[in-house]
């Protein structure tokens, strides 16, 4: 009888090994539905050295923050792609709003990873400010009727539309709410139902300092 093989590291063959270790990250926060994951199983998974991630990151919380801005330009994308289907008599800030709180239902492990990570820094990178889902938010306000001028204002109103869609996203599993999902005819219809409660959501805005 031969003795049983051990299995080999998946051979790198990538040419950019920061990718390969983000992308290896991501199979492991989604297969252990957490961030308790460390760089020698990020190596392992990605079929490199056990030194090989400390080339592109100093420790797990530098891998953590590069699968966060991953998480964040994923969530941009899907809003991006939600509001280009929206139409023209549909609020598109509601529609932004189904779609940070879809991507939370379906990415459930790197959206954790987004806002852990976010906690320990002081801003969020100027990208994301200036390009991603936050300036998202920021514009379909100013669509809606807020000021542009009014920094203060923007910055009140998209902070509140921020943490209402939070909030959403961290309590739309609840199975209380199931009998009013049914009703409604389904998880979207509920979401657009809620978000349409609130009044940072409505269709007529002014300025919070207004």
């Amino acid at each position: 009888m031969e003795p049983a093989r051990v299995a080999e590291p998946r051979p790198y063959h990538h040419g950019d090994l920061r990718r390969a270790l983000v992308e290896a990250g991501r199979r492991l926060l989604e297969a252990e539905n957490g961030s308790d994951i460390s760089l020698r199983a990020v190596a392992r998974e990605a079929g490199v050295s056990p030194a090989a991630p400390y080339h592109h990151f100093r420790d797990k919380s530098e891998l953590l923050d590069a699968l966060a801005i991953e998480g964040w330009d994923q969530l941009a994308e899907q809003m991006r792609a939600d509001l280009a289907l929206t139409d023209p008599g549909q609020d598109r800030l509601v529609a932004l709003g189904i779609a940070y709180v879809r991507f939370s239902r379906e990415n459930p492990a790197i959206y954790r990873v987004m806002f852990d990570c976010s906690q320990n820094h002081e801003a969020m990178p100027s990208k994301l400010r200036e390009e991603g889902a936050y300036r998202l938010v920021c514009d379909a306000l100013i669509e809606s009727g807020l000021d542009p001028s009014d920094e203060m204002g923007l910055e009140l109103a998209g902070t509140a539309v921020w943490c209402a869609a939070h909030g959403v996203a961290e309590m739309v599993g609840f199975r209380e709410f199931s009998p009013l999902k049914a009703h409604l005819g389904g998880e979207e219809a509920f979401l657009r139902a809620v978000l349409g409660q609130l009044t940072l959501f409505a269709a007529e805005r002014k300025s919070p300092a207004g």
